[in-house]
C-alpha cells in the first residue's frame, strides 16, 4: 500500500512539472485578430463628406480585423466612391442617401 501511495504521489508531482505555462500576452503592437486597434479614430467632419469618410473608415477597419472579405470591401468601397463623387459635385442629400442605401444593403446599421 505504501508503494502505491508513493507511486501516486510521485506521479502527481511529476505531472505538475509537465504543466504548460500560460501563453504570453500579446504585445501592445499586436492586436488580437477581430479586435479594432486602440489607435483607431473615427473621422470627424460634417455633411456628406463626413458620412463618406466615416463609412469608409468602418469598412477599412472591418477588412483589417477580418470582419469582412476583400471582395465585399471592394464592392462597398466602389459604392462609397460613387457617394464621394456625388458629394464633391455638391449633391449632399444624394450622397447621404447613397451611403444610407449602401449601409442597409450590406447590413450595416444607420450611422
Amino acid at each position: 500500500m505504501r508503494v502505491a501511495f508513493f507511486a501516486a504521489a510521485l506521479g502527481l508531482s511529476l505531472a505538475a512539472c509537465q504543466t504548460a505555462a500560460p501563453p504570453p500576452a500579446p504585445s501592445p503592437e499586436q492586436a488580437p485578430t477581430g479586435v479594432t486597434p486602440n489607435t483607431f479614430r473615427m473621422p470627424t467632419g460634417s455633411g456628406c463628406a463626413g458620412e463618406v469618410d466615416r463609412f469608409q473608415a468602418v469598412m477599412d477597419n472591418d477588412l483589417q480585423t477580418g470582419h469582412t472579405t476583400k471582395g465585399v470591401h471592394t464592392r462597398v468601397s466602389a459604392e462609397i466612391d460613387t457617394a464621394r463623387k456625388s458629394c464633391a459635385a455638391g449633391n449632399d442629400a444624394g450622397a447621404t442617401s447613397q451611403i444610407r442605401a449602401t449601409r442597409a444593403k450590406f447590413g450595416y446599421p444607420a450611422g
